[in-house]
């Protein structure tokens, strides 16, 4: 299976959280499985860190190296995605969540996160 994490499930994963469902850790675990994360969500991050709204429990450079060390691959924001995105009705505010909803909608992915908006617009959402 494909999987596009949210950006609170990386962050979960990445430190070992229990907030991330014991579920959604198995499927990021399974070697089986094949795992993005979308470069929005560590822009996010990045800016988030900037504002002092996140702090993590490594430094961002340790964070992105454990990234980049691990089976989850980065997903580019293509063409396509903002094609995509200038369609997608303006249900969820969220920009970042808007972007990577429309990855998952576009790379038949399915997304782990929490957020109860993503399935206003019929992506797979996997909790």
């Amino acid at each position: 299976m494909n999987y596009l994490l949210d950006t609170h499930s990386l962050i979960w994963f990445m430190e070992g959280n229990s907030m991330l469902s014991i579920k959604a850790q198995k499927e990021i675990e399974n070697p089986e499985n094949t795992k993005y994360i979308s470069i929005a969500s560590i822009w996010e991050i990045s800016i988030k860190i900037s504002l002092n709204k996140l702090t993590l429990q490594k430094s961002f450079e340790e964070f992105l190296s454990l990234l980049i060390a691990s089976e989850i691959k980065i997903l580019p924001i293509t063409l396509a995605h903002a094609l995509h995105l200038s369609k997608l009705e303006f249900l969820h505010k969220d920009p970042f969540d808007r972007l990577i909803i429309v990855q998952g909608l576009t790379e038949t992915l399915r997304i782990i996160t929490k957020d109860p908006n993503f399935a206003i617009y019929n992506v797979e959402v996997y909790w």
